[in-house]
């Protein structure tokens, strides 16, 4: 499989498939959102669109990045996010990275959202599909987060049928930039658990598919294909 890994600034034109990784938070909070049994994501472009939306479904649960405000039901935190029922219903996402990432490549073939916490899920699901070219969006400073590479990289690697020894990646990821400003109040709206949470190897079986909805871009949970014998 021909991976290549780019931040959002770097993407000229729309991949055909294209993988959007935000570790910390944004896609270990999505999973967990279906977890809880969110039905669907709609990924904002900004804040004012996730209230808008919001206002206009007053039943849908809309969350952001940072502390809480007025409007938004909850903040972009697995370990907050694990405690609420979502069952069947609408999540409306706007964060800092991840959803500006997957609104990037709307307009590719295949668009999957990922972390740790769905990697296998992600790489099975390339690989039932023969995604011979697979653009990475590694959404967290500018294409630089360490966390972010590392799961794309661990999942490029999976997605090409490598046995891949998972820890080197995981510990990239837990000496982040991105872990310590959890972990040490540097950012709002967090959990003690968040860091743990997002460095949850596989936690979930499924993977998420990002497609466009009457204009809207819509994270749903995808069953993972089971694994090649």
């Amino acid at each position: 499989m021909d991976a290549r890994f780019l931040g959002i600034s770097e993407l000229v034109e729309a991949p055909s498939v294209a993988v959007v990784v935000d570790v910390m938070r944004a896609y270990t909070v999505a999973a967990w959102a279906f977890a809880q049994g969110a039905e669907k994501i709609v990924l904002a472009e900004s804040l004012d669109e996730a209230l808008a939306l919001k206002a206009g479904h007053p039943d849908w649960v809309a969350l952001k990045d940072g502390p809480s405000a007025p409007g938004f039901d909850a903040v972009n935190s697995p370990g907050l996010l694990r405690s609420l029922d979502l069952g069947g219903r609408t999540v409306v996402q706007k964060t800092t990275a991840g959803t500006v990432g997957a609104l990037a490549v709307k307009e590719a073939s295949l668009v999957l959202c990922a972390g740790f916490v769905v990697a296998e899920a992600t790489a099975r699901l390339l690989r039932a599909r023969a995604c011979d070219r697979v653009t990475f969006v590694v959404t967290g400073e500018d294409g630089r987060a360490d966390e972010d590479l590392a799961c794309a990289q661990y999942i490029a690697r999976r997605a090409a049928g490598e046995g891949t020894d998972p820890a080197d990646f995981l510990r990239r990821a837990g000496e982040s930039r991105a872990a310590f400003e959890l972990t040490s109040g540097v950012r709002r709206g967090v959990h003690a658990d968040d860091v743990e949470l997002c460095l949850e190897l596989d936690r979930f079986p499924f993977a998420m598919v990002a497609t466009l909805e009457d204009s809207l871009m819509v994270l749903r949970p995808c069953a993972a294909p089971s694994p090649t014998p």
